[in-house]
């Protein structure tokens, strides 16, 4: 099938199928016109990763297990370092979260502050 199809089907655009292509994560095959050819189960594959970089990974993440994407089997023990990627993503995450509640928290606090000083002038 052609990259539009592939791109319907999985609900993404075929510039990001292109993307994907450039990054090692599908492969595609040319016709004789040059024109992309694709395989059934880039389908899956495509909306898996979309799914993923969605979820904060990034195409280096995507590409250390891509292997794994696309079936319609549970991850293998192969497959593990997924796990891993999934705990240090929200690892970093929890961390930012955190750090950006303590700065919204001391923004907070000062404009109280800034507020409580102005009412009593």
């Amino acid at each position: 099938m052609r990259i539009g199809e592939v791109a319907r089907c999985a609900g993404v655009s075929t510039r990001a199928v292109r993307y994907y292509e450039q990054q090692g994560l599908v492969h595609a095959d040319r016709d004789h016109n040059g024109y992309r050819v694709y395989g059934p189960e880039s389908i899956g594959l495509v909306r898996e990763i979309a799914r993923l970089l969605r979820l904060g990974l990034n195409t280096d993440d995507v590409a250390m297990f891509v292997g794994c994407l696309g079936r319609d089997e549970p991850p293998s023990k192969e497959c593990v370092d997924l796990l891993r990627i999934y705990s240090e993503r929200l690892g970093a995450l929890n961390e930012r979260i955190r750090a950006l509640t303590e700065i919204r928290d001391r923004l907070a606090t000062e404009t109280d502050r800034i507020a409580e000083h102005l009412a009593g002038e």
